[in-house]
């Protein structure tokens, strides 16, 4: 019989690709996760990691594992709730900003309907501005976002520098007579106020070549070469180099926070605030 908790294992070593990383988010050191792969290849008789490469990748029999081992995580998590003493239900009203769910939201979804299949979940993704005005007329229940320095509300997940990014960051010329070429989410965005703030302070001009409401548009136009994106640093996108610091202003940090809504469920929120809590953390 096959052990839940190593493919549970064996599916975040999956989703983190890093054996470090996966004893973090399971509360488990690296050498447990590796036990549990080992204890889970020997019930199967059949090797689920490649170990002839350096990072972690998956065997065909590690493939084939995948769809139906979240399938019996998923039906445990079913029983679990019908028939354990905690039976979540209701409706979670979500709103995530859209660079977090480039990145990190589908492991952190993928765990709550598992464990809370009774739970209605519904998402909005937007700019981290637009969710907070939704959730200020009672529209969201909780919004996992950015602020500004400064800024109190929510609860700080972390801290990190935004960052310059370009496909060639040497290609583009910077001076008083030539405007930086800004790919950029519409207003109200937050790292869109914090380059523009950024030029105006050093005095450079700056041109709004692109703008578009989701990452995968502005990451599409940034490659095409037509200008700069503004990202977290941990969050920068494939085929994008670091501008040097010497050529554009420092950017200042910005803060992952997440809100709960005055008068929401209590019981759902801090339900998903604590796997959110426990997956979301700096990558780098």
């Amino acid at each position: 019989m096959l052990n839940l908790t190593h493919l549970a294992t064996f599916l975040r070593l999956h989703d983190t690709g890093n054996f470090t990383l996966a004893g973090e988010q399971l509360g488990i050191g690296q050498s447990t996760v590796t036990h549990h792969i080992q204890r889970l290849e020997r019930s199967l008789g059949r090797q689920l990691i490649d170990r002839t490469t350096h990072r972690v990748k998956l065997t065909t029999e590690g493939e084939a594992l995948l769809s139906y081992a979240r399938a019996m995580l998923e039906m445990n998590g079913k029983v679990m709730s019908l028939f354990g003493e905690t039976r979540l239900r209701g409706r979670l009203r979500l709103g995530v900003s859209e660079d977090v769910v480039a990145n990190r939201l589908t492991g952190i979804l993928e765990d709550f309907i598992r464990l809370y299949p009774l739970v209605d979940l519904e998402l909005t993704v937007a700019l981290s501005a637009t969710l907070y005005q939704m959730q200020d007329v009672g529209e969201l229940d909780l919004v996992l976002a950015k602020r500004h320095l400064g800024e109190t509300h929510g609860r700080l997940l972390y801290r990190e520098p935004l960052v310059w990014l370009a496909r060639d960051p040497d290609l583009f010329g910077v001076g008083p007579d030539t405007p930086v070429p800004l790919i950029a989410f519409p207003q109200p965005s937050i790292t869109r106020k914090v380059a523009q703030d950024a030029l105006d302070r050093a005095k450079l001009p700056w041109r709004i070549v692109c703008t578009c409401g989701n990452l995968a548009g502005l990451t599409a136009a940034a490659r095409a070469g037509m200008g700069v994106l503004v990202q977290p640093r941990s969050m920068a996108p494939e085929g994008l180099r670091e501008v040097a610091g010497e050529r554009l202003p420092v950017l200042e940090d910005v803060e992952f926070v997440l809100v709960s809504r005055r008068g929401a469920d209590a019981a759902l929120t801090d339900a998903l605030s604590s796997l959110i809590v426990q997956r979301i953390t700096p990558q780098g």
